[in-house]
This record gives C-alpha cells, sequence and structure tokens, in this order.
C-alpha cells in the first residue's frame, strides 16, 4: 500500500545487482533455509562521493544497507521460532531515486502491528542513540562504581520459605500504555520503601520513560535511600548493552523477554548475567514460547506473564496452563523458579497461582494504586507478611 515518501537530494546514481540478504539462514525444516521476497534482489546506490565529513558517501550508505540487512536477518531468524515482533521496521533499503531525489514510500509494512512492537521499534533507535554517547567500553569500566550484587533468586526462595506464599517483586510503576497514569502522586523512593517494609522481597524498577514513565536513575536513587531488596530492571532488553547499563544503575536482575528475543539471544544475554552475577527472568505467554525458552539449558527463572503483550488482555487461567503436564514437571525437576505476573489482585488470585506451581509473583498496579503501598502488599496476600510480622 502506497502512502506518503520523504525525499533528499543525492547525487548521480547507478544500480547493480545484490546477493540475497540472508544468503542460508534457519529454517526448521531443511536445516536451516529461509529467503526473501525477490524484491529485495536489487539495491540503488550513489557513486562515489565525498560527505561533508570526508566519508565517502557509497560507504555510508552501504554501512545503512549492511545495518538493515542485519535487521532483516534478526527478523527472519526470530520469525522462524515463532517470534512475530519485527526488531525494526521494513523500511530500509532499497531506496528509490527520481532525478536528483531519494526516497523511501511509507505503508502498511512500516506500522507497528501493535504496541509491543511500537515499543520495540522505538528502543532500537532510543539504544542506538544511547550507544553513541556511551560505548560499551566505556560503559564497562563504569561497572567498577556500580553497587554490589544483590542475590535476587535468593531473595525470594528466602521470602516463600519465611511466610509459605509467593515471594513478592513488588513493581514501582508510575504509568502503562493499558491503563495510563496509576499513581499521580508519585514517589519512587517512598514506594520502594513503603513495599519493602510492607514485605517486599525485591523491588521492580521501569526504566522505559516514553511508554512507562520510568527512569534508570530510580534504581540508583533507591539504593542511595537505603532499600535493600535486589532490584529488577523492567526493560525492553534488545541488546547486550542495555545489560551493562542496567548493572552499573545497580540493577541486580533483567528481564528477557521471549515474544522479543530469538533463543540465542536469550542464551547469550543470560551468560552474560551469569558473568555480572546478575539474575535473568525470560518472560513467556503462551507454550510455544515455554518449550522454547525450556529448551535452554540455562534458564533457571521463568515469569508467566497473564498478559498478551500484542493486545494486553490478561487471563490469570493462563499460569496454570503452562505449568500443567509435562511442562510443569520439568520445572520442578529443574528447580526452575516461575513468577507468575499480571491480573494479580486479590488473595484469591495469589492462591490460584500459587496452586498452579509459582514461588514468586510479580505485581504493581493492585498495590501501587493504594493510597498506603504498605497496606496495599498486606491486603494483596490477605495478611501480613513484613518481617515485623513474623
Amino acid at each position: 500500500m502506497e502512502g506518503l515518501a520523504s525525499f533528499r537530494a543525492v547525487p548521480s546514481f547507478t544500480s547493480r545487482p545484490r546477493s540475497s540478504i540472508l544468503g542460508t539462514a534457519l529454517n526448521p525444516r531443511r536445516g536451516n533455509s529461509l529467503s526473501l521476497p525477490s524484491s529485495s534482489s536489487f539495491i540503488v546506490r550513489a557513486q562515489q562521493m565525498e560527505s561533508k565529513d570526508d566519508e565517502p558517501e557509497p560507504v555510508k550508505i552501504e554501512l545503512k544497507i549492511k545495518e538493515w540487512e542485519n535487521s532483516m536477518y534478526h527478523n527472519e531468524v526470530a520469525a522462524s521460532q515463532g517470534i512475530r515482533i519485527r526488531r525494526r521496521p521494513p523500511t530500509g533499503p532499497p531506496l528509490h531515486y527520481v532525478g536528483p531525489f531519494e526516497f523511501r514510500l511509507q505503508n502498511e509494512g512500516n506500522t507497528p502491528r501493535n504496541i509491543l512492537e511500537e515499543i520495540i521499534w522505538h528502543k532500537d533507535t532510543q539504544v542506538a542513540q544511547l550507544k553513541e554517547r556511551q560505548p560499551l567500553y566505556s560503559l564497562k569500566k563504569a561497572l567498577d562504581n556500580a553497587p554490589p550484587v544483590r542475590d535476587f533468586i535468593g531473595a525470594l526462595r528466602a521470602a516463600n520459605s519465611r511466610t509459605g506464599l509467593p515471594g513478592l517483586i513488588a513493581e514501582v510503576k508510575k504509568a502503562s500504555p493499558s491503563r495510563g497514569v496509576l499513581r499521580e502522586n508519585f514517589d519512587p523512593v517512598e514506594i520502594a520503601q513503603a513495599y519493602e517494609k510492607g514485605g517486599a522481597a525485591c523491588l521492580s524498577v521501569l526504566a522505559d520513560e516514553k511508554f512507562f514513565q520510568g527512569s534508570y536513575d530510580n534504581m540508583l536513587a533507591r539504593r542511595d535511600a537505603g532499600v535493600k531488596c535486589p532490584l529488577l530492571c523492567k526493560e525492553f532488553i534488545i541488546e547486550a548493552w542495555q545489560i551493562y547499563y542496567a548493572r552499573s544503575k545497580g540493577a541486580d536482575a533483567i528481564l528477557l523477554i521471549a515474544a522479543v528475543l530469538p533463543d540465542l539471544d536469550i542464551k547469550y544475554m543470560t551468560k552474560i548475567c551469569k558473568m555480572l552475577g546478575m539474575a535473568t527472568l525470560v518472560e513467556v505467554h503462551d507454550e510455544r514460547e515455554m518449550d522454547r525458552v525450556l529448551g535452554i539449558e540455562e534458564v533457571e527463572f521463568i515469569g508467566i506473564n497473564n498478559r498478551n503483550l500484542e493486545t494486553f488482555e490478561v487471563d490469570i487461567s493462563n499460569t496454570k496452563k503452562l505449568l500443567e503436564g509435562k511442562r510443569g514437571e520439568e520445572i520442578r525437576k529443574r528447580d526452575i523458579i516461575v513468577v507468575g505476573e499480571s491480573g494479580l489482585f486479590t488473595p484469591d488470585d495469589i492462591a490460584y497461582v500459587q496452586e498452579a506451581g509459582v514461588k514468586a509473583v510479580l505485581v504493581g498496579e493492585s498495590i501501587v494504586k493504594q493510597s498506603d503501598p504498605e497496606k496495599g502488599v498486606a491486603g494483596l496476600f490477605g495478611k501480613d507478611i513484613s518481617l515485623q510480622s513474623v
């Protein structure tokens, strides 16, 4: 579907054939083979010309093409694993030329198909900009000044043992795309302290600014205020750079979303977290994602999101469905900690997912909206779970 087009002047041009973007890539049927549409078999590029910064124009264009090819490769590999979320919009080469102008048509393929894809496309652009300002090598140096890592999974196990209830990961959450602003009078440090006093084992900190009004700086603020609970960086992780950045800000654990990341990315990022001493919460929503994640040997911490991140519909029976039968048996055999996420508002909800097999819950909306978050924790569990109650 044709739509608007963007233009800019370019030098004279020639065309040349190009090989397939993928060549040979993953395909479950034939040893790993995928192909792109034949329309991708040609590109148009400018003839050699020096730019203002003395870098040849064709080099710049070629780098953009390679970057686009890599993102398309990622999309194809992800699609072969049932991942519907594209890393970037397919707006890259081939570019089109009319006289001295270059333009790219905007069409329905360049529009996010759901809110999660919109978030990921934004995140891809944001991370690229952040990496330019703070490259990985300089980020690694910042780790020397980061607060010591705290045992996230150990804190959940201890809370479960102490109370006989799922350990609570309390989320400090100001807003969400589906609910809007959850708490107008939002003091992240004050809320975190109330959660901790109420018996939360760990805290989840929203880092995304555009869609959730979160901030990485909130993690350091909590540490500086003396909050002792281990911290989960709740962010849409798409690159390893973000893991190092989260650790430099005091994160003890990160979230990886199986609906976004291919298996190799999850495996690679999990290994980085182990190297840094961090926990990795791998989030799934359906049977296919659960099967993929259970196939990754390194995974020891799984979150079941009862919210479909594409439609934002919530059904807490999803937790029970994914923990039944052989999947549940394997999880128990491997002693994997399972976290129930989304749609948990009452003691009955907590009892339901606990009976299904979870050892922890991640809850934000139902307690952050309470005038007294500390009492909100007690209301969620139907009893006082603070350390003072024991």
